[in-house]
């Protein structure tokens, strides 16, 4: 499949949510549940139900998983590697930092589902069930590291519960009766359309007012270095075809549209980390494909 005609629909969801959100008068409640059900609900059963079916061949996945991780821990690395570089107002680094190594699940399943059906979304699904709670204890780390928030954040993280639910319930041998499976994949499709509409409704390409060399810094880490680096790393470990093409783009994925909930919601900077969501999304548009022709 070419590679416009893989990334247009899912960049066209986007851009009907940053137009729904401007041409209608639904209000903030509604986008603000939409955005809550996809988060909470929705992609959580996308996520338990594709980890929980998920063959673990580590004898085939073992590598591609280790060029994944290898990269987001580069990332993570990366992203500290700023503070002593950039002067940043309290909160700034610990709310921006995040954005360097976290991924959009919702473009990265969209993306992988186009570009190689089933297999694809299982390999995304598997990188997915690993790097959530990696991400995931970073992020909240870099903000709640003086307090004493760390450990009640990771314990009701939506995504990390359902990943590391859903890897324990596979790697218990246990099976998801027919009506629990359709009803979670029913769910699951519906997390992927609603969620690049509330990707694309909570763009917000204004309000960046200090800090400039920093967030110019964390968008070519997460969008010009991870893929580098995760191209890099595959390509040493053997992996070719679906396998290398899965790792390029879920490097060269944009940050969690998520990161501005938790930077919010944990008194960090809202405005700084929602201007690095939205330019990381809408330069994606330009980048992933030129990262995806590489890794062709």
């Amino acid at each position: 499949m070419h590679i416009a005609a893989l990334l247009v629909p899912d960049f066209t969801l986007i851009l009907i949510g940053f137009l729904l959100v401007r041409l209608t008068d639904w209000g903030t409640p509604f986008w603000a549940g939409l955005e809550k059900l996809v988060y909470y609900v929705l992609f959580p059963a996308l996520l338990f139900h594709a980890t929980a079916r998920t063959s673990f061949d580590f004898a085939t996945t073992g590598k591609m998983l280790e060029a994944a991780l290898f990269a987001t821990l580069c990332g993570i690395a990366l992203g500290w590697f700023a503070r002593p570089l950039f002067r940043a107002a309290p909160m700034v680094f610990e709310s921006g930092v995040q954005t360097a190594f976290r991924f959009n699940s919702y473009i990265g399943l969209a993306i992988a589902s186009r570009l190689a059906g089933e297999q694809g979304t299982t390999l995304m699904a598997l990188i997915i069930g690993f790097a959530v709670p990696l991400c995931n204890m970073a992020a909240v780390h870099a903000l709640a590291h003086k307090s004493n928030k760390l450990l009640p954040e990771l314990a009701r993280n939506p995504l990390l519960i359902a990943a590391a639910g859903g890897m324990l319930f596979n790697l218990l041998g246990l099976h998801l009766p027919d009506i629990a499976a359709a009803t979670l994949a029913r769910m699951g499709n519906a997390s992927i359309a609603a969620g690049l509409i509330a990707v694309g409704a909570g763009l917000r390409l204004s309000g960046l007012h200090a800090a400039k060399g920093l967030a110019c810094y964390f968008l070519a880490v997460k969008l010009l270095v991870l893929p580098l680096l995760g191209y890099g790393a595959a390509r040493w470990l053997g992996l070719q075809g679906v396998q290398l093409q899965i790792i390029v783009m879920f490097c060269a994925l944009p940050t969690a549209s998520s990161a501005y909930v938790l930077a919010a919601r944990m008194g960090g900077n809202g405005p700084f980390v929602a201007f690095l969501v939205s330019a990381s999304t809408v330069v994606s548009a330009v980048t992933l494909p030129l990262w995806l022709g590489l890794a062709q």
